[in-house]
């Protein structure tokens, strides 16, 4: 996926989860932040940040942030981003071959899945798309901040394999160079037993890494997944 029009400022400051202050160009610019978790080990002040600008006189503000610097790694945090470049993976066979349908979106039982897919006339599954942005020292983790929505999810993943659909869950992670991915255990213990039941039950866990510019995203190679 490309971004258009990209900038690079500095981050002054967070005042709530939705939007930052950051100096563009010699000013204060409010902007828009695409992605509502925490990220307090990213967006630290004097980061450096790149802005994609929006152009739409009906917006609140005119620029999303979409990357950040940490030290010497770029990291994505457009939380629209993982979904996209999944699905151009898997529509260019990354993921699965021959696919022969792949539908955003779909619920099933009380959740709405990301994916829905189908291989030929027998194989059909869904799959769960989580982006990481959690980085500790070359080991990327998920997630930043508890989420019962993310353990509802993987239960309702089992209950998926347990009805005969195939079932994944996919982290992308939305950096490069990570040495492996697991489960934030310290932040919250219940998503990481959630995902380990999971997996028994025979739900694919997969971790992907990712080519990062500022100004795209695109899928990379697989990471090794610690259960």
């Amino acid at each position: 996926m490309q971004y258009q029009t990209v900038k690079r400022g500095r981050f002054l400051a967070r005042p709530n989860r939705f939007i930052a202050h950051v100096e563009l160009e010699g000013r204060t610019e409010v902007v828009h932040v695409k992605n509502t978790g925490r990220c307090r080990e990213l967006l630290v002040p004097g980061a450096t940040v790149y802005l994609e600008e929006r152009g739409n006189p009906a917006r609140k503000t005119n620029y999303d942030l979409i990357a950040v610097g940490k030290g010497n790694l770029l990291v994505n945090m457009d939380a629209q981003a993982p979904n996209q470049v999944f699905r151009e993976w898997a529509e260019q066979g990354g993921f699965l071959q021959p696919l022969t349908l792949l539908r955003p979106e779909t619920t099933w039982g009380s959740s709405r899945f990301d994916f829905y897919w189908e291989a030929g006339a027998e194989r059909r599954g869904f799959v769960e798309v989580k982006g990481v942005t959690l980085e500790e020292n070359g080991h990327a983790r998920f997630p930043d901040a508890p989420t019962q929505r993310g353990v509802k999810h993987l239960e309702e993943l089992v209950r998926c394999r347990e009805a005969g659909y195939e079932a994944a869950v996919c982290f992308v992670i939305q950096m490069e160079g990570m040495t492996d991915f697991a489960p934030n255990d310290a932040t919250h213990p219940e998503f990481g037993a959630a995902l380990r039941r999971a997996a028994a039950a025979g739900v694919t866990v997969m971790a992907r890494g990712c080519v990062v510019a500022p100004n795209g995203l695109t899928m990379g190679a697989p990471v090794p997944v610690r259960l």
